[in-house]
């Protein structure tokens, strides 16, 4: 294949939608609902990272449980190689499952502590009928190696394990089924830092290794910036930037994606304080309230932000911002 050549796109997600009703009384009446996910569109190429960054709440992981269809959707669509994940029948969707799967946040609570590591690694060839018994058993022995683990710790359980070996093992399952797709859901969050360091160079060697795509979910910038090829950036559920990863860090262009990148610390407070101008005024707006998501905190704001919600437009080449008053529409 000509490296020149566009990747073709491996997922679209259009207008994906995920409202949770509020109710009240002791009837239980609705009397709104909390937007998790409001209007989301991204697409992903084959052997791309794309990164996924937020604060907590945003919406992330929902949109991630989404895409698989571990929850159903208020609204959207969401095609995986061409197919609609949303219209299979539930035979159709299980045989889809298997090119695309998850490694999820906590890697204490993601492991079944009555089933042995090799059991656990093995549970998905066994639900998607892959190899016979014995082919099963030579595949989880390689899976443990390619991820850095003894063969002969298969008949241990999780609770033997510290948290980046555990992580190891989510991996491992993760890859069991030979996926397209991984969704990583804040692998990192819960391990050290220096264990940090071994899984962000495992995920890489993978990638590198089986072709891997890879929808990054994270909190933190420095992991983002190093893993991912393009970074979309979330708040109260909505996309309100999507650029490449070097574009966006060098020239953010929403002002809450400014003020992200300002509060990452840094080791000399007074060789970058004087740089930091953008200040937040008023609390964030709600979930549920119309307008653009960082209207309430943003300085830049005028009437219309908090009235509208403006489009996701393509700002500079691959650069999508959602905003009226952005940097480069001041500048133009």
């Amino acid at each position: 294949m000509d490296p020149e050549a566009p990747r073709p796109l491996i997922l679209e997600v259009r207008d994906m939608k995920k409202h949770y009703p509020v109710t009240r009384g002791f009837l239980r009446k609705e009397v709104g609902c909390i937007r998790a996910v409001d209007g989301v569109d991204f697409s992903i190429h084959r052997g791309e990272t794309l990164g996924l960054v937020g604060e907590s709440g945003c919406g992330k992981s929902t949109l991630g449980r989404l895409i698989l269809r571990l929850e159903e959707p208020s609204g959207g669509e969401v095609f995986f190689q061409g197919r609609n994940v949303f219209a299979l029948p539930a035979d159709q969707l299980r045989a889809l499952r298997r090119h695309m799967q998850i490694i999820f946040q906590d890697p204490y609570s993601s492991l079944n502590p009555r089933q042995t590591v090799g059991r656990i690694i093995a549970e998905g060839l066994v639900i998607h009928g892959m190899g016979s018994p014995k082919e099963r058993r030579e595949r989880v022995r390689a899976l443990m190696e390619v991820v850095g683990l003894r063969p002969e710790l298969l008949t241990r359980y999780p609770h033997e394990f510290s948290g980046g070996q555990r992580q190891r093992i989510g991996i491992a399952r993760a890859l069991a089924v030979q996926p397209a797709l991984v969704i990583c859901d804040e692998p990192l969050s819960a391990l050290d830092v220096s264990i940090q360091a071994q899984v962000i160079n495992l995920l890489l060697d993978l990638q590198e290794r089986f072709g891997l795509t890879y929808l990054f979910i994270s909190h933190d910038l420095s992991v983002v910036r190093h893993l991912s090829d393009r970074v979309a950036v979330m708040v109260h559920g909505v996309i309100v930037e999507l650029a490449p990863t070097e574009d966006l860090f060098q020239n953010p262009l929403h002002p809450y994606t400014q003020a992200l990148l300002e509060a990452i610390p840094v080791p000399d407070p007074d060789a970058v304080s004087r740089g930091r101008t953008l200040r937040t005024e008023a609390p964030p707006v709600p979930k549920d309230a119309a307008g653009c998501p960082f209207s309430g905190p943003c300085r830049l704001q005028e009437e219309r932000c908090r009235a509208d919600r403006p489009e996701l437009r393509e700002q500079t080449p691959d650069h999508w911002v959602r905003c009226f008053i952005s940097r480069e529409a001041k500048r133009g």
